[in-house]
């Protein structure tokens, strides 16, 4: 079977419309890893509504970051789906030690990928059907996921 090639970007608009892409494939698992999310428009009413149907149908959803501030402020979509689903979502945040990740990506059930190479920078790369693109991302969410303590509770904001 032929991998499908790396879909390379560096715009915010083909950010996001790829990342609407993985988030529509995804069946049964999305990770996430980034500083902060801000690009992510995990608050925006289409981001919400992929998120729903993925998570009332069985999914499950991890998010690692360093920082959580810009959700609590900038995310109250969010923060209700995270209240909604907390049986299907875990947020985790980083130690210092890992706060000079600066890498950013989404993966779907292990096979789609958009990732930035670096979160302060608009490029990077999507991938569709093609796991062994995800390998490398999947293999240091794992890491940081095992390092990092939960970090973001729909409570915060007293929700």
């Amino acid at each position: 079977m032929m991998e499908n090639a790396p879909l390379p970007f560096d715009t915010r608009a083909a950010f996001q419309q790829h990342l609407g892409e993985v988030l529509v494939r995804a069946s049964a698992s999305l990770i996430m890893f980034d500083p902060d999310f801000a690009l992510f428009r995990l608050g925006a009413p289409d981001v919400d509504a992929a998120l729903r149907r993925f998570l009332h149908a069985g999914g499950r959803l991890r998010l690692a970051l360093h920082d959580p501030a810009y959700l609590e402020r900038e995310a109250p979509r969010f923060l209700r789906l995270l209240r909604d689903y907390a049986h299907g979502i875990e947020c985790r945040r980083t130690p210092r030690s890992l706060r000079e990740l600066a890498d950013s990506f989404c993966i779907a059930d292990n096979v789609h990928i958009v990732r930035r190479f670096h979160s302060d920078h608009l490029r990077g790369e999507a991938a569709f059907d093609a796991p062994q693109q995800t390998e490398l991302s999947r293999l240091r969410f794992d890491a940081v996921w095992a390092e990092s303590q939960p970090g973001l509770q729909a409570s915060v904001t007293g929700l």
